[in-house]
């Protein structure tokens, strides 16, 4: 992608927060554009450095250190809130010149799952590392992208609003949980959210207007408890086995729509075996010869936002049927409707002048989007859909493998990304049209 060299000049030139001195005068214009990235980089080093993973992760250090970087951008405000002890948020508000239009807010989490230090190759906490693409990258590039776009003079419309969470990881209940229905939220009246996506590892954008919602799937049965030896029908055990078999024919059929290319794995119903308990305790383990008498099995559940609930819990009650003293339990990460009863999905297409702005911005910045996709996991965009806000998940990544252990970004990959997200923020925050404020921006 081509670096616009007066920009970056004008940028260099305005850079509050350097590491070193750079003089300008006489020095060639792609010499100090490379200086610059060099700094773009070196933030993102810094913050990558920051022990943000479970159980302990380091919120204090990141929420400094990307208040030190967001002090160069120019906020209005710089707000701190632990709505819960230890579990803070950072929020940037950058005030537009219409207060009074619905803001855009860009989320981002500081914190990460835990690395498994001998699965990797080099340090996990190390520069482009854990944490590398989810998602201390978009972090970063929301403030370099901001920084950039104040340099150039330009002076958003809708105020922008930059959001760091803890406790994406983790649920979230902590954090934009209790943010979404607290008064600081209400008060940035948010009409449009971004969070993160996923990379691509092909030359197109991916981004997610929806993502399957967890479920955690709990089957019970019951028995009469008997000798090792003796066969009969309808224990325990034999009862959860052949639920087991029913959910395992199921879960090949929702595979098969994936290995024929019909379906996305993010378009199907996953269901995954976690753990069982069942058995009869000894001293030395399991008692061999005691067939027990009651035995459960766990298994967690991902469904696409237009799976239509109440059929799943009559396919779950037919697994688990009472006439075989079997029960189930269903534990809900959140669920599949907004507050107003509709799908939890940002239409990607005329409908939504957000999405047309999104969409042009992508072009202007020289990139072009796969087709828009259900995110298979869950992050925190799930709470804005919730409350009937618009929200995209976007992570400017491509050429780039999703992340795993072993993680990393490559430094073009993070530098592009900032410059993507100067033509989406500016676009963005510029949108004047009412008529996004009508029930078609939300199914």
């Amino acid at each position: 992608m081509a670096v616009d060299l007066s920009a970056a000049l004008l940028l260099l030139l305005l850079y509050g927060h350097v590491e070193r001195s750079i003089t300008t005068v006489g020095v060639d214009p792609q010499q100090t554009v490379h200086l610059l990235q060099e700094q773009q980089v070196s933030h993102f080093q810094q913050y990558l450095q920051i022990r943000t993973a479970h159980p302990n992760p380091d919120y204090t250090s990141a929420i400094s250190f990307l208040t030190s970087i967001a002090n160069h951008t120019a906020p209005s405000t710089i707000r701190t809130i632990e709505f819960v002890p230890g579990k803070p948020l950072l929020i940037l508000t950058y005030l537009g010149s219409d207060p009074s239009l619905p803001s855009i807010l860009l989320n981002s989490h500081m914190d990460s799952v835990p690395a498994d230090v001998d699965r990797w190759s080099h340090p996990p906490f190390a520069a482009f590392t854990r944490r590398a693409q989810d998602d201390k990258c978009i972090g970063v590039q929301y403030l370099e992208a901001l920084r950039v776009l104040k340099t150039e003079g330009f002076v958003p419309v809708r105020t922008v609003n930059v959001v760091f969470t803890p406790d994406e990881k983790i649920t979230g209940i902590d954090g934009w949980v209790e943010f979404a229905v607290s008064r600081e939220f209400r008060e940035l009246n948010v009409g449009f959210m971004l969070d993160e996506g996923q990379a691509s590892p092909s030359e197109d954008f991916r981004v997610f207007y929806s993502e399957r919602t967890r479920w955690r799937l709990i089957l019970k049965a019951h028995g009469l408890p008997g000798h090792g030896s003796k066969l009969y029908d309808g224990s325990a055990l034999e009862n959860l086995m052949d639920a087991a078999m029913e959910i395992s024919r199921f879960r090949d059929s929702q595979f098969d729509l994936v290995k024929s290319g019909i379906s996305l794995p993010s378009d199907v119903i996953s269901i995954n075996p976690m753990y069982m308990e069942a058995g009869t305790p000894s001293n030395t383990g399991f008692q061999m010869n005691m067939q027990p008498s009651e035995g459960e099995m766990g298994f967690d559940v991902h469904l696409p936002p237009t799976v239509d609930p109440d059929d799943l819990r009559t396919r779950f009650a037919e697994w688990a049927p009472r006439t075989k003293n079997m029960s189930y339990m269903v534990i809900e990460d959140g669920p599949i409707r907004s507050y107003t009863g509709r799908l939890l999905i940002t239409p990607t297409d005329s409908s939504n002048p957000w999405w047309i702005a999104f969409e042009q911005a992508i072009t202007q910045s020289g990139g072009k989007l796969a087709k828009p996709e259900v995110l298979s996991l869950t992050t925190d965009s799930r709470f804005a859909r919730q409350l009937d806000i618009p929200t995209l998940g976007f992570s400017p990544m491509v050429n780039t493998l999703l992340h795993q252990h072993n993680e990393f970004l490559q430094d073009y990959v993070f530098l592009q990304g900032i410059q993507v997200y100067t033509h989406v923020i500016r676009a963005l925050s510029s949108l004047l049209d009412e008529s996004m404020l009508t029930e078609s921006t939300i199914m």
